[in-house]
């Protein structure tokens, strides 16, 4: 059990008034604890109070709980594990669930009276994950240096007639290569006017020569997700082209120049936003302008008009403005930035200047 990150759960509860909580998000309990397993149908939950050992239930074809720091309580498919968590909350209080804990147990254990009410405390678990120690910011460092690396193989694969399928085909291959597990997200491979939709699915139109690029692409590596855009052009691009990309460069740069301690992730899409605005293309910039980041690609917490929160070191998010204009062009660029105790420290390394492929 990672005991620092127990506590800081913990006095988020406490902040929150919740005694105990039942967490059942896989990745969350391999955060506390170290253990990881999928349970598809069947059980798998921590049980954590304020004070106390924590309780991990665990089905016994799963994998060794082993030294994972908590009570280990182990079942079978015959035996009922709703019953076993009502055996063991204190029904005279509040149980906090997880967002994850499908209604299959969460009736079930309502239905059981485990707890005198049941309420959401995923946000507990969600703003502790949110601040990265300093292990988890290498691993950061190091996913998007692989994707870093993964781009400029995706630049090499740019010719006339090779489809958007092949080249986002091949990229998990690349990952691996590399040393990644494999995609952080589906990646995104828009030629021509498809980089207009921000969430293209790659499909088996062939580049043609003086078609816009876009890559959307992250990985996953040792847990940890990489997320990088980068827009390129296969011919002189023209001034209205050029006019376009250089306000969501100036955009992009704007907020990452922003971002410290206290700033709002609010003001930070604002200073991107003002950009693109100014420039005469506000309503064109048509999605927040990032999430945060780490053990999955989008985790709770994003950087938009409406999260009036201050950012905190060791948070980190993606900085991506667009402008998207249907049946002519769209670009995109995208960097993630980790919070520093006096500004931020930009992630991906490669460049962003216009690029001629």
């Amino acid at each position: 059990m990672d005991e620092q990150r127990l506590a800081r759960v913990r006095t988020n509860l406490a902040s929150r008034g919740i005694r105990q909580a039942l967490i059942v998000d896989p990745l969350s309990i391999w955060w506390l604890c170290g253990y990881h397993t999928e349970p598809y149908e069947r059980f798998l939950g921590l049980l954590v109070g304020v004070e106390g050992e924590p309780t991990l239930f665990a089905n016994q074809l799963f994998p060794d709980p082993g030294s994972c720091g908590a009570h280990v309580v182990s079942f079978s498919d015959t035996d009922d594990p709703v019953a076993l968590v009502a055996e063991r909350t204190d029904r005279s209080l509040p149980l906090g669930v997880d967002k994850e804990l499908p209604a299959r147990w969460l009736v079930p254990l309502m239905e059981a009276g485990a707890a005198s009410s049941f309420v959401l405390a995923s946000g507990a678990v969600d703003d502790a994950r949110s601040i990265k120690d300093a292990r988890e910011r290498e691993l950061m460092r190091a996913a998007s240096a692989t994707n870093d690396l993964a781009m400029a193989w995706l630049v090499d694969q740019v010719r006339e007639g090779v489809t958007e399928r092949q080249i986002a085909d091949g990229l998990l291959g690349e990952y691996r290569r590399l040393g990644a597990e494999g995609h952080s997200f589906t990646p995104i491979v828009s030629f021509g006017d498809h980089a207009a939709d921000p969430h293209h699915e790659p499909d088996d139109t062939p580049l043609a020569r003086g078609d816009m690029v876009l890559f959307d692409v992250g990985c996953r590596r040792d847990w940890y997700c990489s997320d990088m855009t980068r827009t390129f052009f296969t011919a002189e691009p023209t001034e209205h082209q050029r006019a376009v990309y250089d306000a969501v460069r100036r955009a992009n740069e704007a907020a990452e120049e922003l971002v410290r301690p206290g700033v709002t992730f609010a003001q930070i899409d604002l200073a991107a936003r003002c950009v693109i605005e100014d420039a005469g293309w506000g309503a064109a910039f048509t999605h927040r302008l990032g999430h945060q980041i780490g053990l999955v690609d989008h985790e709770p917490g994003d950087v938009s008009a409406t999260h009036d929160e201050p950012v905190r070191p060791g948070q980190c998010f993606s900085i991506e403005p667009g402008i998207y204009l249907p049946g002519d062009m769209g670009v995109r660029i995208e960097d993630l930035v980790i919070v520093t105790d006096d500004g931020c420290e930009v992630l991906n390394s490669y460049p962003k200047g216009i690029t001629v492929l």
